[in-house]
């Protein structure tokens, strides 16, 4: 069974970066679709970026618009871990941050996220 293990949250002022990591688990990670959500006190979760396989060893990157040009989503197939470099954090990304994975090994758009890590706070002061 895959798993998925966040780390690198933490507690920043605005203005600051922050990379958060997850590791994967599982033989087949390079067929995996990644993703990172987050979820702020009193919402729902919401979709944060995307790394979406579309076949061999190529992926395509997306981002919700709230964070576009601010954060970077990438992935180290050796290392199995994905990443999501956060630059110009503002007070209003303070949330815990989860790491999806679609492990299916089908190219699917958009992906179906089967598999959730357990989350890693990120607090942005102001």
């Amino acid at each position: 069974q895959v798993q998925l293990v966040e780390s690198g949250g933490g507690l920043v002022q605005a203005g600051d970066s922050l990379r958060l990591t997850c590791a994967a688990s599982g033989p087949t990670f390079t067929t995996y679709s990644m993703g990172w959500f987050r979820q702020a006190p009193g919402k729902g979760r919401e979709f944060v970026a995307g790394h979406r396989w579309t076949g061999e060893r190529r992926y395509f990157a997306y981002y919700s618009d709230s964070v576009k040009g601010r954060f970077t989503i990438s992935r180290d197939n050796a290392e199995k871990t994905v990443y999501l470099q956060m630059n110009g954090l503002k007070p209003e990304d303070t949330a815990v941050y989860y790491c999806a994975g679609d492990t299916r090994g089908i190219r699917s758009n958009p992906p179906q996220y089967d598999t959730w890590g357990q989350g890693t706070q990120v607090t942005v002061s102001s």
